[in-house]
């Protein structure tokens, strides 16, 4: 469960600005008393008499469905001493009603991804799953008895407690999330939008039973919700389920509380410092904003974007490029009412954050006097349009961003929001943000009087209705035909035939389907050198890698930066000793330019000393932060301890200050000359699925592998299995809330012995689901933690593995955690599992193992690593049919052989005074 503290409108996607898209509405027969009411771009609405609002985005090009239920109401309708009920009532829905008492536990059993959000203005559950009708029938009717007959009761809400105060911990760690809340709260003197979705510590400690129930039964209701379905599915069997099952429901006759509160208009800087030990410096301008609907919002947020864009924006020339901070970041936070955009800034120690932030504040002052550009426009506008398409390409995104629109009005802002940035004039973007960035309208660290104070415009009413009136959207075309992701025909439909080339063979795996959208998902991998070659290369082949995009000796880091944008393409590039992969995204008609130019970075890369030393500061910064966070020190702390290599061997684990050092001592030339000794051609791997012409991509693979160096050999850093002795590390945080307890356990382990697939399931029931051992006790039963798990890591090269577990808690807990922990792993080795548990748990998984391959990404991913194995999808169908023929006596016989508690190394970081 997740409590939202901001909101950006770039939504996560891509827009296919010259191909047709593959999505449209489907006409269906009506059941008595459902009522069409708009369709737009393929998502059509429905409304049930009872006030329920209904959207389809059917999709078959994915078999995957994903359901979410959105009601209109978030931390924005408490009222004094209610902050935070909105996220509490959210938690308590999962806790159950009559007749299902544990909602997360049954998702878990069907093979469901499922969970919840607040936010200020919405609440929202929803679940994907592989396109199952049953399923999609069984969660909808869920939905339906969750809406009324939630219990909310007493002793569920202090079970829960614990928990929900284990989240707000979390949170409390977080300089940035904090520092933000604060910001908000003085921004914001009279508008809920000051107040933290999670609420005040008081307001959820001692909120009111019956105040929060009368809060549910007031906003569940179907005339404030709006019940969304996107993927593959049946329209008229699921406009059939929800008629069936929500149709019961009655209308309320209760009338919503009406909303009558405005922010006034700000008149004078204000200012907020905050002191916490621990992290990084931060220095922030916060601006009150228009509303998501108002058409002023899309040239605001151009605005804000090209303003603190890296590397192209005024702020990371001002601020990076002078040395004044490691980073700069900003987004406007489109919102129901009028809201705020927010730009930051990390510094690194010792940096002069007075001057940093006057630099801030003189740079985002001088809009006015300093206009914008049409080709910065461009740029963002290209970026936010690549995004938007990526959304729409993807039914969980898709369905996601309907509901953020949702909160935002009216789910057709999706769309019109869309239109607005394509036809958005610099003249508009120029105006508004002249107009909203005014030192009156600031908070942020700092007072600057004026003799004539300005005024920023106060946002009007939008009329929705009038913008919305006969609005259509744009034609979509066909749907796009489904595929079966079985095993058998993702081998089936997969070209694997090498490509041949003079430097080395280059593996593929060509997987090409029909998309929404034509998108495609493409990995490429390049490997080279020995244990022995990459000796005392370890962070050089890392910062080697992490630049790579960052310049080439006829590009500039922009212009990469542009060239992808304009292929409508998310590349990322990363690697280490040995190897270096890229990650791409983007749709089939520009695959093959995208490889090229990915081709060209990794050839011809300059590693740019300007760059480098920008990098320099932002690994050193997160280094430092990793250093006041408990969940790092722990996890350094056992990787340490699991560390029998020598200080210059690429596997070695390196203290935080040895890190520091290391990265602190790069130079360009040791990157130039890593990178002319290792990269070439000669080991090469490429992976695609979606939409694409595959001969096209073997000719761009051939023209940009053609005449590269060939590569020292590479032979894979072998990663044995050794005995580690157990050992108890018990680390101080000062004056953090959340404690952090991590046990690891070596395994001599391959994914190929008789038993992994016993182990796979037996890490699954013990603490992978919302149905395991671990959760159940610690996090349901004991409320002991917000966040619980095991996992259980096998390799497929050799016999090495571990078997390690977590849990954030709060500092006071840590006995009775280890307590619990220790009782948990005791009785599992002990009893082992039940007939019934293992049944429930080779559903689960054989379901999420379905949907993961309908995922084009995973596909991608794990058909480079099939490569390196010599497997095939044949190998994934093998592990679906050992799962299944476990019982709960192999699984429990297998957990007796492998997991000794006795010998578990144990790490606790926390704050030891609250302990005490």
């Amino acid at each position: 469960m997740l409590a939202f503290l901001s909101r950006t409108v770039f939504y996560a996607g891509a827009l296919l600005l010259s191909t047709t898209l593959v999505f449209s509405a489907r006409a269906v027969d009506l059941p008595a008393g459902v009522s069409e009411i708009a369709s737009v771009e393929g998502v059509t609405e429905y409304t049930l008499p009872n006030g329920l609002r209904i959207l389809l985005a059917p999709d078959d090009s994915k078999p995957t469905t994903t359901a979410n239920m959105t009601y209109k109401v978030g931390s924005r309708h408490e009222n004094y001493g209610q902050t935070g009920m909105a996220h509490l009532l959210e938690h308590l829905l999962f806790r159950g009603t009559p007749t299902l008492r544990n909602a997360l536990a049954e998702f878990s059993k069907r093979g469901l991804a499922a969970n919840g959000s607040t936010n200020s203005d919405r609440t929202n559950y929803y679940a994907s799953f592989a396109a199952d009708p049953d399923n999609l029938d069984w969660y909808l009717r869920w939905q339906a008895d969750a809406m009324v007959n939630s219990l909310i009761a007493r002793e569920d809400l202090d079970s829960e407690m614990t928990v929900v105060r284990n989240e707000m911990e979390r949170g409390e760690n977080n300089p940035f999330q904090v520092l933000l809340q604060r910001m908000q709260a003085v921004a914001f003197q009279w508008h809920n939008y000051g107040k933290s979705t999670i609420g005040a510590r008081s307001d959820v400690e001692n909120v009111d039973i019956a105040q929060l129930q009368a809060f549910y039964r007031t906003y569940y209701q179907p005339d404030n919700a709006v019940l969304i379905v996107s993927g593959r599915f049946d329209p008229a069997t699921v406009l059939a389920i929800a008629s069936d099952a929500f149709g019961k429901i009655p209308r309320p006759e209760r009338s919503l509380p009406p909303e009558y509160t405005e922010e006034p208009v700000q008149d004078g800087e204000r200012k907020v410092v905050l002191r916490r030990q621990g992290g990084s410096p931060l220095i922030a301008a916060l601006f009150h904003a228009p509303a998501a609907a108002d058409p002023d919002f899309v040239a605001l947020n151009m605005g804000a974007s090209i303003l603190a864009d890296t590397p192209s924006g005024r702020l990371y020339h001002a601020l990076v490029g002078n040395g004044l901070s490691s980073s700069v970041f900003g987004f406007a936070s489109g919102q129901r009412q009028p809201g705020y955009v927010f730009f930051g800034a990390q510094l690194e120690e010792g940096m002069d954050q007075d001057k940093a932030l006057a630099v801030m504040n003189e740079t985002l002052d001088s809009v006015a006097k300093q206009p914008f550009k049409q080709d910065e426009l461009d740029r963002i506008r290209n970026r936010w349009l690549t995004n938007w398409s990526r959304t729409y390409a993807n039914p969980a995104g898709l369905a996601s961003a309907l509901s953020e629109s949702v909160g935002d009005g009216d789910w057709r802002l999706f769309f019109l929001q869309r239109d607005r940035v394509e036809s958005v004039k610099l003249d508009d973007v120029q105006r508004v943000t002249a107009a909203y960035l005014l030192p009156s309208n600031r908070t942020n660290g700092m007072y600057v009087p004026g003799e004539s104070p300005q005024r920023a415009p106060r946002p009007g009413a939008v009329d929705l209705d009038a913008a919305l009136k006969d609005y259509r959207g744009k034609d979509t075309g066909a749907a796009a035909t489904a595929f079966d992701p079985t095993p058998a025909n993702i081998d089936a439909t997969t070209d694997r035939a090498p490509l041949e080339l003079a430097n080395g063979p280059v593996k593929l795996a060509l997987l090409s389907k029909p998309t929404r959208g034509d998108r495609v998902e493409a990995k490429l991998l390049v490997q080279f050198g020995n244990v022995d070659s990459l000796k005392g290369m370890r962070t050089i082949s890392e910062a080697t890698a992490a630049l790579l995009a960052h310049g080439t000796r006829s590009m500039t880091r922009q212009e990469i930066e542009d060239r992808y944008n304009a292929l409508q393409a998310d590349v990322d590039f990363g690697g280490g000793a040995g190897v270096v992969a890229v990650s791409m995204s983007t749709t089939g008609e520009n695959l093959p330019e995208v490889i090229k130019l990915s081709l060209h970075i990794l050839r011809e890369a300059s590693f740019p000393a300007k760059e480098l030393t920008e990098y320099q500061r932002q690994v050193g910064t997160a280094i430092r932060n990793a250093m006041a966070e408990p969940g790092s020190l722990a996890s350094r702390a056992l990787a340490r301890h699991d560390n029998p290599w020598p200080r210059d061997d690429v596997r070695y684990t390196p203290t935080f200050e040895e890190e520091l050092a290391a990265v602190a001592a790069l130079t360009p030339g040791q990157l130039e000359q890593f990178h002319s000794r290792f990269y070439g051609a000669g080991t090469v791997a490429f992976s695609a699925v979606g939409q694409f012409d595959a001969q096209a991509v073997k000719t761009a693979l051939r023209g940009g592998l053609d005449g590269w160096r060939k590569a020292p050999a590479y032979t894979r850093v072998p990663d044995p299995y050794h005995d580690v002795p157990p050992q108890e590390f018990l680390i101080n945080t000062p004056d953090k809330a959340n404690a952090f307890y991590l046990a690891a356990l070596p395994l001599k382990l391959q994914d190929t012995d008789e038993d992994y697939a016993a182990l796979y399931l037996a890490n699954y029931l013990l603490g992978s689901s919302e149905t395991s051992r671990l959760w159940t006790r610690i996090r349901v039963q004991d409320g002991l933690s917000y966040d619980v798990r095991s996992m259980l890591d096998a390799s497929s090269f050799e016999p090495s593995g571990s078997w390690s577990f977590y849990a954030i808690h709060a500092p006071e807990n840590t006995q009775r955690l280890r307590a619990a922990m220790a009782a948990e792993l005791e009785r599992v080795v002990k009893d082992g599992f039940t007939e019934d548990e293992v049944r429930e748990g080779i559903t689960a998984l054989l379901n999420f193992r379905k949907l993961a391959r309908t995922r084009d990404g995973a596909l991608a991913s794990t058909w480079i690593n099939y490569m390196q194995l010599d497997r095939s999808f044949e190998w994934s169908a093998h592990i679906d049919q050992a799962l299944s023929g476990l019982t709960a006596q192999t699984v429990s016989q297998a957990v007796r052989k492998r997991l000794d508690p006795a010998r578990l190394s144990v790490a606790i970081a926390a704050d030891q005074a609250k302990q005490q």
